[in-house]
């Protein structure tokens, strides 16, 4: 029993440390890397049998309990919030929805001034127009993304993710403290069969954030993936996420496991974020409040 906790204890810790050096075959690497905090329940599961085999090799669960709260532990203490310039919501809307008029009134409801919705198939979009006209008067549709606004939407057009269909937009929104360039996006699921298109969508995603000049931007996607996949890395080195408390799990939204929907962030200081349950999607819409970067 000795010998067994050694192992686990050196393998965990080494999975929670490096797990994206995982070979990345057929996709387990960043199914891995996502499901990286979750890691930690095998911590319990290696006390119980250093407590059963009466080991004080016992002792060396501390390793990977001191790894995996270097990495994770900061998404359990408690984060402060203030009101800030501007809020915004994202939301995967579920193109199987049945009632995508009460997933609208629902982001309605959380005073966003913005919100940016993915997955809107062909019969929801009237339903969302409809609950969110009377108070977002400004939107735009390209694809299967949309998004809806308070404030003049002064020009759009569609972001390539080389798909051959549109799952991405930007949109170019006059705020009373100043413009902000919004792109809200839709990423490939991440499925065995699906992973490297997920991934050039996500590279061709960058791709167009980077050459994107702006002072301000905003970034309301469901990315199919988690902030600890080896491919956002890139991505997380030129924008922030607004975290929400705790590890911000938005699916599935019955239990939620993985945080697949993201807010990012360059010009702008986050304020506050959560995650707000909404009626009729499989996923949990991401809130979030943030102040304008001024000179």
């Amino acid at each position: 029993m000795r010998v067994t906790v050694l192992i686990g204890c050196g393998v965990l810790t080494l999975l929670l440390g490096a797990h994206e050096l995982v070979p990345d075959i057929s996709g387990a690497g960043t199914l891995l890397d996502s499901a990286a905090p979750w890691l930690g329940l095998l911590i319990p599961v290696l006390v119980v049998l250093g407590l059963v085999g009466r080991t004080r090799a016992t002792a060396a669960v501390l390793v990977p309990a001191a790894v995996w709260c270097a990495a994770f532990g900061a998404a359990l203490l408690p984060q402060a919030s203030a009101s800030g310039d501007l809020r915004v919501a994202s939301q995967n809307m579920f193109a199987a929805n049945e009632n995508p008029a009460a997933t609208a009134a629902d982001l309605a409801a959380t005073g966003a001034d913005v919100i940016g919705v993915q997955e809107l198939t062909g019969p929801a979009r009237s339903a969302v127009r409809e609950a969110l006209g009377a108070d977002y008067r400004h939107h735009e549709v390209l694809g299967t993304v949309g998004v809806w606004s308070r404030y003049p939407i002064e020009e759009a057009e569609p972001v390539d993710l080389g798909m051959g269909w549109t799952r991405a937009l930007r949109a170019r929104i006059r705020t009373p403290s100043g413009p902000i360039e919004v792109y809200v996006a839709h990423l490939p699921s991440l499925r065995p069969d699906s992973v490297a298109e997920r991934n050039r969508g996500l590279a061709e995603l960058r791709t167009a954030l980077v050459a994107d000049r702006s002072d301000r931007v905003l970034v309301l996607a469901d990315l199919n993936t988690a902030s600890t996949d080896r491919e956002m890395g890139p991505l997380l080195r030129t924008f922030g996420e607004a975290e929400p408390a705790g590890f911000g799990f938005t699916w599935p939204a019955a239990v939620p496991l993985v945080r697949l929907d993201h807010v990012l962030h360059r010009g702008i200081t986050p304020t506050g974020a959560e995650v707000v349950e909404t009626r009729g999607s499989d996923h949990r819409a991401v809130l979030a409040d943030f102040a304008f970067d001024r000179a």
